[in-house]
């Protein structure tokens, strides 16, 4: 076994090696590419849309809405034109079902 034979060729296999040349900011790219955050996707639910402005806009409408209906129902006209409507068609009033007893 001749070992420095094979020391010998070991070291000249160092010297027939070149530098290898690399395309410019080849490091910086690299490191860019490695080292950035990756955002989170959120993903986006059904209710996303739903915003708190609409939600205030919705609340708000719902409310004038019962306001409005329930001043209907206290309305004398209301109470008339149901009593009318129900001698019409045969109906009897004579029994409050109204689940709003103002």
């Amino acid at each position: 076994m001749n070992i420095d034979e094979k020391v010998s060729k070991t070291l000249e296999a160092f010297d027939t090696m070149d530098t290898v040349k690399t395309p410019p900011f080849f490091k910086d790219k690299t490191m860019q590419i490695l080292f950035t955050e990756k955002e989170e996707k959120v993903a986006a639910s059904f209710w996303s849309w739903f915003t708190p402005q609409l939600q205030l806009a919705t609340l708000v409408c719902v409310v004038l809405v019962n306001f409005y209906a329930i001043k209907e129902i206290n309305n004398s006209e209301y109470e008339s034109s149901i009593s009318t409507f129900a001698s019409d068609y045969g109906i009897s009033t004579e029994q409050e079902t109204s689940i709003f007893n103002f």
